[in-house]
Formats: structure tokens, C-alpha cells, sequence
């Protein structure tokens, strides 16, 4: 599977940014994670992609949304109130185990990454 994400930038407090990852490939679900400098990589969102089940870190619930477009292969992560807490390189990842809610937590069930964009939060 390769994986493009593409979407990041820097915002002020508040605002809002919506990242996206071209998938190609085999998958049965997409994640996106993120890692700030020094920090471990922590889970964010991810998807189903046969049924749009979704599931979301509690640090981004009610924040982050997770979407897809399957006709463009898409996923998306439509962060809104942005937070400096949020600032971090984030990535999309898949995989093609058995999907679950708290499937997050295994970043080792995912195994194409993309190559990550920035997002900055000022």
C-alpha cells in the first residue's frame, strides 16, 4: 500500500486544518497517527474502510473527524479547534488485519506509513 498525506500547515489557536492521505493498494482500515519531537508516536483516528466505522483518540474526540472518499481513495482528518497541544508531524497508515475500536494502540497493526505533513499550531 502506498500512502500520500498532504494538508498540513500552521494555524493559530482555534483554527482548523484538514489533512488528507491517498491510499493505493490493498486496506482495510487507515489510521493517522502523529509524533511531536521527543514525544511517543500517539494514535489519532481511524477508519473501516468497508463499513466507515471510525474511532478516535479521547485527546481529539469532538475535534477531529475521520472521513473517506472512496471514489478518490481518500481519507481525511478534519481537525478543528486546533489546539498547540496538536502540533505534531502526523501520518496516515494501514493495514489489513482485523479492525476495532482501540486498534490505535497497536501501531504495529499497521504496516504501509506515508511520509507525513506538519501541522503547526501556534
Amino acid at each position: 500500500v502506498q500512502l500520500v498525506e498532504s494538508g498540513g500547515g500552521s494555524v493559530q489557536a482555534g483554527g482548523s486544518l484538514r489533512l488528507s492521505c491517498v491510499a493505493s493498494g490493498p486496506r482495510k482500515y487507515i489510521g493517522w497517527f502523529r509524533q511531536a519531537p521527543g514525544e511517543e508516536r500517539e494514535g489519532v483516528a481511524s477508519i473501516y474502510i468497508v463499513l466507515g466505522d471510525t474511532d478516535y483518540a479521547d485527546s481529539v474526540k469532538g475535534r477531529f473527524t475521520i472521513s473517506q472518499e472512496a471514489a478518490k481513495s481518500t481519507v481525511y482528518l478534519q481537525m478543528n479547534s486546533l489546539k498547540p497541544e496538536d502540533t505534531a508531524m502526523y501520518f496516515c497508515a494501514a493495514g489489513n488485519s482485523r479492525w476495532y475500536r482501540g486498534l490505535l494502540r497497536r501501531s504495529d497493526a499497521f504496516n504501509s506509513w506515508g511520509q507525513g505533513t506538519q501541522v503547526t499550531v501556534s
